[in-house]
């Protein structure tokens, strides 16, 4: 099972119409440490699979003031979105070894209005973590979950939520987490008509769904509200099937 072929098999004439411009190679800036509550915006890289659907889950958050779709973790330097596809078909016929960039989403957040954990919780509950190189329906290692972490603050973060999760979803009867933890690297911004895609696009295919699963509350910094948590699932009830697209859209259960 592949993504609608709109998508993956789009001709490359067409491609070249509607992509504004390949992504830069520069990287997202350094989130700010957590002593400097003071910045204005700190980021962080996350792979949830088909970025269309994690730029509006992730971007609905509280506290999240933009959300910007990207690829990111692969060997190449620069890449376009016909690059990923074209990589995963020398992967899976043998003809390379590069490691694939994964569609990401960086998401910039304002430390005074949430945290990154809190992000972070967003980001386990609105996609599911245990499927390996795929999400839903989008099958390959450029779909595969992930966060890009930029210091070491972020890193054990990451590691601290992943656990806390796992317990969770343990509980719940469901698999081993297979998110891919890693420094960020070879970031490059999407091309501009994978911006804010579903807001120009509103009955597009929104691939990722959560497994349903809360993250546990006593797992919180004691020092964040716990009663405020998990704001993406206050943000996303289940869906209403009734009103989705069956050919567009895709809802993980």
């Amino acid at each position: 099972m592949f993504k609608p072929l709109f998508r993956l098999l789009m001709p490359a004439t067409l491609l070249a119409l509607v992509a504004c411009g390949s992504g830069g190679a520069a990287a997202p800036a350094v989130a700010a440490s957590p002593a400097n509550p003071n910045a204005k915006t700190e980021t962080i890289v996350l792979g949830m699979g088909c970025f269309w659907g994690a730029e509006k889950r992730m971007g609905a958050l509280p506290g999240v003031v933009d959300v910007e779709a990207g690829y990111a973790g692969g060997d190449d330097a620069r890449v376009r979105y016909e690059d990923l596809h074209n990589q995963e078909l020398r992967l899976q016929a043998g003809k390379s070894t590069a490691r694939n960039h994964a569609e990401v989403v960086k998401i910039s957040y304002d430390p005074g209005r949430t945290t990154l954990e809190k992000v972070l919780v967003g980001f386990w509950e609105n996609h599911d973590p245990t499927q390996g190189d795929r999400q839903g329906n989008d099958v390959g290692s450029n779909y595969r979950s992930a966060i890009f972490y930029a210091d070491e603050f972020q890193h054990q973060l990451a590691l601290k939520t992943r656990d806390a999760y796992q317990q969770a979803l343990s509980k719940a009867g469901r698999g081993a987490i297979t998110t891919e933890i890693a420094p960020l690297r070879n970031y490059n911004r999407a091309e501009n008509y994978h911006q804010d895609y579903l807001a120009k696009n509103p009955n597009g295919y929104c691939g990722p769904g959560g497994t349903g699963v809360r993250y546990p509350a006593n797992a919180l910094a004691a020092t964040d509200d716990a009663s405020a948590m998990p704001a993406a699932t206050a943000a996303h009830g289940p869906l209403d099937a009734a009103k989705l697209s069956a050919q567009r859209q895709l809802v993980v259960c």
